[in-house]
Protein backbone atom coordinates (compact mmCIF):
# COMPACT_ATOMS: atom_id res chain seq x y z
CA UNK A 1 0.00 0.00 0.00
CA UNK A 2 3.22 2.12 0.94
CA UNK A 3 4.55 1.87 -2.45
CA UNK A 4 1.17 1.94 -4.28
CA UNK A 5 0.37 5.42 -2.83
CA UNK A 6 3.49 6.65 -4.77
CA UNK A 7 3.79 4.67 -7.58
CA UNK A 8 0.07 4.64 -9.18
CA UNK A 9 0.71 8.38 -9.54
CA UNK A 10 3.50 8.42 -11.54
CA UNK A 11 2.59 5.66 -13.74
CA UNK A 12 -0.95 7.15 -14.42
CA UNK A 13 -1.67 9.05 -17.19
CA UNK A 14 -0.23 11.54 -18.87
CA UNK A 15 2.84 8.88 -18.23
CA UNK A 16 6.05 10.04 -18.15
CA UNK A 17 8.91 7.96 -18.96
CA UNK A 18 11.84 9.59 -17.30
CA UNK A 19 9.67 10.26 -13.23
CA UNK A 20 9.11 6.26 -13.62
CA UNK A 21 12.82 5.51 -13.99
CA UNK A 22 13.84 7.59 -11.47
CA UNK A 23 11.02 5.99 -8.62
CA UNK A 24 10.58 2.76 -10.47
CA UNK A 25 14.92 1.62 -10.01
CA UNK A 26 15.30 2.33 -5.79
CA UNK A 27 12.15 0.58 -5.42
CA UNK A 28 13.26 -2.27 -7.26
CA UNK A 29 16.42 -2.10 -5.31
CA UNK A 30 14.72 -2.26 -1.84
CA UNK A 31 12.02 -4.94 -3.31
CA UNK A 32 15.24 -7.03 -3.44
CA UNK A 33 16.92 -6.14 -0.75
CA UNK A 34 13.82 -7.65 1.15
CA UNK A 35 14.01 -10.82 0.24
CA UNK A 36 16.48 -11.45 2.48
CA UNK A 37 14.11 -10.69 5.37
CA UNK A 38 11.25 -13.45 4.08
CA UNK A 39 14.31 -16.13 4.22
CA UNK A 40 15.08 -15.21 7.34
CA UNK A 41 14.42 -12.39 9.35
CA UNK A 42 15.47 -13.41 12.82
CA UNK A 43 19.09 -13.67 11.48
CA UNK A 44 19.02 -10.82 9.60
CA UNK A 45 17.47 -8.62 12.64
CA UNK A 46 20.21 -6.03 13.35
CA UNK A 47 20.40 -5.11 9.24
CA UNK A 48 16.63 -4.82 9.27
CA UNK A 49 16.68 -1.53 11.18
CA UNK A 50 18.72 -0.35 8.43
CA UNK A 51 16.97 -1.81 5.73
CA UNK A 52 13.78 0.11 7.28
CA UNK A 53 15.38 3.35 7.65
CA UNK A 54 16.55 3.31 3.59
CA UNK A 55 13.12 1.98 2.63
CA UNK A 56 11.17 5.03 4.60
CA UNK A 57 13.81 7.33 2.70
CA UNK A 58 13.09 5.54 -0.83
CA UNK A 59 9.21 5.75 -0.06
CA UNK A 60 9.79 9.29 1.06
CA UNK A 61 11.87 10.41 -2.47
CA UNK A 62 8.69 8.28 -4.82
CA UNK A 63 6.24 10.83 -3.19
CA UNK A 64 8.58 13.76 -3.95
CA UNK A 65 8.43 11.76 -7.38
CA UNK A 66 5.26 11.65 -7.53
CA UNK A 67 3.98 15.47 -6.15
CA UNK A 68 7.16 16.99 -8.75
CA UNK A 69 5.02 14.46 -11.61
CA UNK A 70 1.30 16.37 -10.65
CA UNK A 71 3.41 19.70 -10.60
CA UNK A 72 4.95 19.35 -13.86
CA UNK A 73 2.53 17.03 -16.27
CA UNK A 74 -0.83 18.08 -14.40
CA UNK A 75 -0.55 21.72 -13.67
CA UNK A 76 1.55 22.28 -16.05
CA UNK A 77 4.79 24.13 -14.45
CA UNK A 78 7.96 24.71 -16.42
CA UNK A 79 11.53 25.76 -15.70
CA UNK A 80 13.79 24.20 -12.84
CA UNK A 81 12.67 26.13 -9.93
CA UNK A 82 9.84 24.00 -8.68
CA UNK A 83 11.91 20.68 -9.26
CA UNK A 84 15.06 23.14 -6.94
CA UNK A 85 11.72 24.05 -3.66
CA UNK A 86 10.74 20.15 -4.07
CA UNK A 87 14.26 18.69 -3.45
CA UNK A 88 15.16 21.24 -0.74
CA UNK A 89 12.15 20.26 0.73
CA UNK A 90 12.32 16.93 0.77
CA UNK A 91 16.25 16.75 2.11
CA UNK A 92 15.18 19.45 4.58
CA UNK A 93 12.30 16.74 6.14
CA UNK A 94 14.77 13.95 6.08
CA UNK A 95 17.16 15.59 7.56
CA UNK A 96 14.51 17.34 10.38
CA UNK A 97 13.30 14.06 11.32
CA UNK A 98 16.58 12.49 12.36
CA UNK A 99 17.64 16.05 13.89
CA UNK A 100 14.45 15.46 15.66
CA UNK A 101 15.37 11.48 16.58
CA UNK A 102 18.72 12.80 17.95
CA UNK A 103 17.32 15.52 20.10
CA UNK A 104 14.55 13.35 21.34
CA UNK A 105 17.38 10.49 22.24
CA UNK A 106 19.84 12.67 23.93
CA UNK A 107 17.78 15.10 25.97
CA UNK A 108 16.02 11.77 27.56
CA UNK A 109 12.62 11.94 25.62
CA UNK A 110 12.66 8.42 24.61
CA UNK A 111 12.96 7.68 28.19
CA UNK A 112 10.10 10.36 29.44
CA UNK A 113 7.81 8.31 26.89
CA UNK A 114 8.47 5.16 28.55
CA UNK A 115 7.48 6.54 31.74
CA UNK A 116 4.72 8.13 30.32
CA UNK A 117 5.61 11.88 31.52
CA UNK A 118 4.69 14.72 29.45
CA UNK A 119 6.83 15.27 26.42
CA UNK A 120 7.56 18.46 24.63
CA UNK A 121 6.63 17.12 21.16
CA UNK A 122 5.64 20.50 19.74
CA UNK A 123 9.17 21.10 17.40
CA UNK A 124 8.07 17.60 16.16
CA UNK A 125 4.41 18.98 15.02
CA UNK A 126 6.15 22.40 13.90
CA UNK A 127 8.37 19.99 11.22
CA UNK A 128 5.84 18.14 9.82
CA UNK A 129 3.77 20.78 9.56
CA UNK A 130 6.19 22.92 7.82
CA UNK A 131 6.55 20.08 5.18
CA UNK A 132 2.78 19.72 4.41
CA UNK A 133 2.55 23.95 3.58
CA UNK A 134 5.36 23.93 1.37
CA UNK A 135 4.03 21.68 -0.35
CA UNK A 136 0.98 23.02 -0.49
CA UNK A 137 2.42 26.86 -1.08
CA UNK A 138 4.42 25.19 -4.34
CA UNK A 139 0.85 23.24 -5.42
CA UNK A 140 -0.72 27.10 -5.25
CA UNK A 141 1.85 28.85 -6.99
CA UNK A 142 1.04 26.64 -9.98
CA UNK A 143 -2.34 25.94 -10.02
CA UNK A 144 -5.99 26.38 -8.74
CA UNK A 145 -6.75 22.66 -9.04
CA UNK A 146 -8.43 21.56 -5.60
CA UNK A 147 -7.95 18.09 -6.54
CA UNK A 148 -4.38 18.25 -6.87
CA UNK A 149 -3.89 20.53 -4.16
CA UNK A 150 -5.34 17.60 -2.21
CA UNK A 151 -3.53 14.86 -3.83
CA UNK A 152 -0.25 16.27 -2.93
CA UNK A 153 -1.20 17.02 0.53
CA UNK A 154 -2.18 13.78 1.14
CA UNK A 155 0.90 12.96 -0.53
CA UNK A 156 3.01 14.95 1.82
CA UNK A 157 1.49 14.12 4.96
CA UNK A 158 2.05 10.50 4.45
CA UNK A 159 5.45 11.57 3.87
CA UNK A 160 6.10 12.58 7.32
CA UNK A 161 5.46 9.06 7.91
CA UNK A 162 7.91 7.67 5.91
CA UNK A 163 10.45 9.84 6.66
CA UNK A 164 9.99 9.03 10.21
CA UNK A 165 10.55 5.77 9.23
CA UNK A 166 14.38 6.92 8.26
CA UNK A 167 15.34 7.38 11.89
CA UNK A 168 15.70 3.39 12.13
CA UNK A 169 19.22 4.02 9.69
CA UNK A 170 20.48 6.07 13.16
CA UNK A 171 19.01 2.69 15.31
CA UNK A 172 21.35 0.70 12.93
CA UNK A 173 24.46 2.74 13.81
CA UNK A 174 23.53 2.61 17.56
CA UNK A 175 23.03 -1.11 17.69
CA UNK A 176 26.16 -1.97 15.72
CA UNK A 177 28.12 0.50 18.10
CA UNK A 178 26.53 -1.12 21.49
CA UNK A 179 25.72 -4.59 20.43
CA UNK A 180 26.99 -6.17 24.34
CA UNK A 181 24.51 -3.56 25.53
CA UNK A 182 21.89 -4.95 23.68
CA UNK A 183 22.56 -8.32 23.98
CA UNK A 184 22.34 -8.40 28.13
CA UNK A 185 18.72 -6.95 27.30
CA UNK A 186 17.94 -9.08 24.47
CA UNK A 187 20.41 -12.14 24.39
CA UNK A 188 18.80 -13.92 21.29
CA UNK A 189 19.34 -10.87 19.46
CA UNK A 190 20.54 -11.87 15.62
CA UNK A 191 19.88 -15.06 16.14
CA UNK A 192 18.09 -17.52 13.87
CA UNK A 193 15.15 -19.20 15.09
CA UNK A 194 15.97 -22.48 15.28
CA UNK A 195 18.97 -21.30 17.65
CA UNK A 196 16.27 -18.73 19.44
CA UNK A 197 13.60 -22.09 20.02
CA UNK A 198 16.49 -24.14 21.23
CA UNK A 199 17.78 -21.94 24.20
CA UNK A 200 14.02 -21.88 25.62
CA UNK A 201 14.08 -25.70 25.00
CA UNK A 202 16.62 -25.67 27.39
CA UNK A 203 15.73 -23.11 29.71
CA UNK A 204 12.02 -25.22 30.15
Amino acid sequence: MIYLLGILPIISVPFSFPFFIAAIIPVAIIQIWAIIYLIDPYKYEKSYYLYFGVFGVVNTYVYFIAIQKFIYFNMGATGYMPFIIGIVLFLALIFAVNWMNWKALNSGTYHKLQQKTSLPVSWIAIGGLGYVLGQIILSFIYSDSALYILLIVGLSIVSLFTAFCSINIHKYFFISKNMDLVKQVYPEFGLPLSERYTKRKKTK
